[in-house]
């Protein structure tokens, strides 16, 4: 079993990063981030990055640090609220951004990661999403045709996994999680939890550990995007 285990993010990711790459995301706003790679790509110093990702976090976190640094030329998304850098910064013409439906974007990781290089589509016909792609009508029906994702490098945060890189997602965390695991040519996955192997139940794993080369037991911070409280 090759070893998969490292210290921490930064040698995790040691001679995997490159100005220009194309890099896929886990992670549903803050929840399921992993915020620990984000942060070692910050401090690295790559730039010019294309991020395949549902969103790109807060102004002071998640992939967000990575637009403060301004290291991001081109964010591919579905939805890019609650990021006001972001906002300046695609207004200003200093970001490039390609708006996906958010099951456009989903489907267009798992394909990549299957094999599959495009999939016809309904979602999208006859709005700007559909504009300079193909289109084609299936049984009287048009659809577009959507391109699958194959990224240089895909990050995901994991609730558990194991020394040979089996993941098990917790809750909402298993949102693009999963899907972006199996897209990067190389995947790097961080865990709250690190096991000895045998430990997880096999019919629980959702992801296998065939799609993960590196791994690290990282420390999460637990963030609310948007905190709702009432008088008690």
């Amino acid at each position: 079993m090759a070893q998969k285990q490292y210290a921490d993010a930064g040698s995790a990711l040691e001679g995997l990063l490159f100005d220009g790459m194309t890099i896929a995301a886990g992670g549903f706003g803050l929840c399921g981030i992993p915020e620990n790679l984000i942060a070692a790509i910050r401090d690295s110093g790559v730039k010019n990055l294309t991020i395949y990702s549902n969103n790109a976090g807060v102004d002071d976190f998640g992939l967000g640090v990575l637009l403060q640094t301004k290291q991001v030329k081109k964010m591919v998304s579905s939805y890019v609220g609650e990021n006001a850098e972001f906002m300046r910064q695609y207004l200003s013409g200093e970001l490039e951004l390609e708006f996906n439906p958010q099951g456009t974007l989903a489907e267009r990781m798992r394909a990549g990661g299957a094999g599959i290089p495009g999939f016809y589509t309904k979602t999208g016909v006859g709005t700007q999403v559909a504009e300079g792609k193909e289109l084609k009508e299936f049984d009287g029906v048009t659809y577009v045709l959507e391109r699958g994702i194959v990224a240089d490098l895909a990050i995901v945060k994991a609730w558990k996994g194991d020394e040979q890189g089996n993941l098990v997602y917790r809750k909402t965390a298993r949102n693009f999680n999963p899907l972006a695991a199996t897209c990067g040519k190389v995947t790097v996955a961080e865990v709250e939890e690190l096991l000895p192997v045998g430990s997880l139940d096999p019919d629980n794993i959702h992801t296998p550990s065939v799609y993960v080369q590196r791994l690290l037991k990282g420390e999460h911070e637990k963030r609310i995007e948007q905190r709702t409280t009432r008088v008690a």
